[in-house]
C-alpha cells in the first residue's frame, strides 16, 4: 500500500542543526560514527623540542594597575602629587611593597598568598602593546590583531599540536568578556571550527552553576531520534569530506560532543576533590569562590589532558576607586597561589605554562574624569606589567624595567607579539612556521612580527 501523505522537506542544514543541537540526549553507550583517522585534534609532534605542553591563561580584565601590584616605583611614590610628563598630578601606589622569596621579587601587600610564589614567577616588567583601547587591545592579547578576525592563540595552538585527550575539546574558555571581541576573542576564525574554544560561562555569572548546554538539553528529542539525525548529518559530511578542511572540523566536532557526554561532566565535578583542596583554592563562599573554581577547574582540565585554559577576572578598569584594587586582588590572590602550588606538588607546573596578564596597564598618573581629578589611573600600552610561571621559562626572574615613573618601559621591552612567539617557543612551535594558508596568502598568529624572548627561557 502506498503512503500518499505528504513528506516534509528538511534542508541539509535543518539536518545538521537537528544533529548538533540533538548531541546532548545521546545514549552514553550511543552512536560512535567511523573514524579513518584521529581527526584535527589528534596530538601532533612539535617543530623542536617543547618545554611546556599546555598553557593556563589568566586573563585579567580591564588593564590592572602595575603600580598596585608587581612594578614597584619608590621614586613615583616619593613624588606623588606633583605635576607628571603629561601635565596631570603623579599618583603614588595606595599600598606598600616588600621583597619576598630567594629571588627578592617585589610584590605589592594586596597579594600576600601569590607573594609566597615569587620563586615560581617570572616577571615581565617591560611588557608593550599596539593600543590603549579596549576594543584594540582585548583582540590583540587574544588574536594578535585586530583589524579583522583572527584565530585565537588557544586555537592556534591545539592548531600545531593537536590536544592528548580525545573525549574533551583541545581549548577551553571560561567566563570569557561579552565585549570587546567577544566570541572571536577564542574563535577560530579560517581555521576549522574543530580548534575554537568551548565555553562555560560568561563574564558577570556565577561559574558555580555554568554548563555546557548540548550536554545538558534533550531538546525534546529521544535519543534514538538524535542518533539518526546525527548518523544523516555525518553521512553528508562524509561525501563533502573531500572539499573543505571547514567539513572535516564539523565531523571532528560533532564526534567530539558525543564522546564529551561521559568526560566532561567528571572534571567538572569539584565534589571529587578533597576539603582540604577546596578549602586552598578558596572554594566554600566568599569572595575568592568564584576565581577560586576557576583555577581548580583549569587544574583538573589540563590535568585531564586539555591543551589550553583560559579563565578570567573582570572589573580591573580602574579609572576611579583604585582604592578597590585590594578587593579585586583578594578575589584572585588567594586561587593563583593555590593553583601554582597545586601544580607544582603534581608535577605539572614544570610543563604547564601559565600566563597571567591584563590587555595593557595604568599611567602613573591621577586619572581626570569630566575635568576632576579621580582616583584612578589611564590606559598604558607603552609599558606594563605580565608574568609567566611553569613550562620552562626562568623561575624567580624579574625580567625588563620601565622609567622611574613608570611611563613605558626602557628596559627588556616585550611586545605582545614577542610574548605570543615565546609561549609557541616554548611549545616546541617555531612561530614562523606555524601557519596556515588562507585567501591566497599564509597566516601565522605573529603576523610579520615578534621575537623569542630567550632570555626568560630556562
Amino acid at each position: 500500500m502506498t503512503n500518499n501523505s505528504p513528506q516534509p522537506i528538511v534542508s541539509r542544514r535543518q539536518w545538521l542543526k537537528v544533529g548538533a543541537c540533538g548531541l546532548g540526549s545521546l545514549a552514553l553507550t550511543g552512536f560512535v560514527p567511523n573514524r579513518s583517522d584521529a581527526g584535527l585534534l589528534a596530538p601532533k609532534p612539535p617543530h623542536f623540542a617543547a618545554k611546556a605542553k599546555r598553557i593556563i591563561f589568566m586573563f585579567i580584565n580591564g588593564g590592572p594597575s602595575q603600580f598596585e601590584s608587581f612594578d614597584y616605583k619608590p621614586k613615583l611614590k616619593a613624588q606623588s602629587g606633583k605635576t607628571g610628563l603629561k601635565k596631570k598630578k603623579l599618583l603614588g601606589p595606595l599600598w606598600k611593597f616588600a621583597q619576598h622569596g630567594e629571588s627578592g621579587m617585589w610584590v605589592s601587600e594586596v597579594f600576600p598568598h601569590l607573594a609566597k610564589r615569587t620563586d615560581d614567577l617570572c616577571m615581565l616588567n617591560g611588557m608593550q602593546t599596539t593600543s590603549r583601547a579596549h576594543p584594540i587591545a582585548i583582540p590583540m592579547l587574544h588574536t594578535g590583531d585586530f583589524q579583522f578576525v583572527r584565530p585565537s592563540l588557544g586555537s592556534w595552538v591545539i592548531y600545531g599540536l593537536g590536544t592528548e585527550n580525545q573525549d574533551l575539546p583541545g581549548f577551553f574558555t571560561i567566563k570569557p568578556t561579552r565585549t570587546f571581541g567577544g566570541p572571536a576573542n577564542y574563535g577560530s576564525a579560517f581555521l576549522p571550527s574543530t580548534f575554537q574554544a568551548t565555553r562555560l560561562g560568561w563574564s558577570g555569572q556565577s561559574i558555580k552553576n555554568a554548563t555546557i548546554r548540548n550536554l545538558t538539553s534533550t531538546h525534546g528529542r529521544t535519543p534514538e531520534a538524535s542518533r539518526a539525525s546525527l548518523e544523516l548529518a555525518q553521512s553528508m559530511n562524509a561525501e563533502l569530506l573531500s572539499q573543505s578542511d571547514q567539513v572535516r572540523g564539523v565531523i571532528d566536532s560533532l564526534e567530539l560532543s558525543q564522546r564529551m557526554q561521559q568526560a566532561v561532566p567528571a572534571v567538572m565535578d569539584l565534589g571529587r576533590e578533597s576539603k582540604a583542596t577546596l578549602k586552598m583554592y578558596g572554594i566554600g563562599g566568599g569572595p575568592t569562590d568564584d576565581f577560586g573554581r576557576q583555577c581548580l577547574l583549569a587544574r583538573r582540565l589540563t590535568e585531564s589532558g586539555v591543551r589550553f585554559v583560559e579563565i578570567s577576572s573582570s572589573g580591573w578598569d580602574h579609572h576611579s576607586n583604585l582604592d578597590k584594587f585590594n578587593t579585586k586582588a583578594e578575589q584572585i590572590d588567594k586561587p593563583i597561589a593555590a593553583l601554582l602550588f597545586d601544580l607544582k606538588q603534581r608535577g605539572l607546573l614544570d610543563d604547564t605554562l601559565v600566563l597571567w596578564t591584563g590587555e595593557f596597564g595604568r599611567t602613573p598618573e591621577t586619572q581626570i574624569l569630566n575635568g576632576k581629578e579621580a582616583k584612578g589611573r589611564d590606559h598604558n600600552a607603552e609599558g606594563y606589567t605580565a608574568w609567566l610561571a611553569g613550562g620552562g621559562v626562568k623561575a624567580g626572574l624579574t625580567y625588563g624595567a620601565t622609567d622611574e615613573l613608570g611611563y613605558k618601559a626602557v628596559e627588556g621591552k616585550v611586545h605582545l607579539h614577542d610574548l605570543h612567539a615565546t609561549m609557541l617557543h616554548l611549545l616546541g612551535l617555531d612561530h614562523k612556521r606555524l601557519v596556515y594558508r588562507y585567501g591566497g596568502r599564509d597566516f601565522r598568529l605573529t603576523n610579520i612580527h615578534g621575537n623569542v624572548v630567550r632570555e626568560i627561557i630556562a
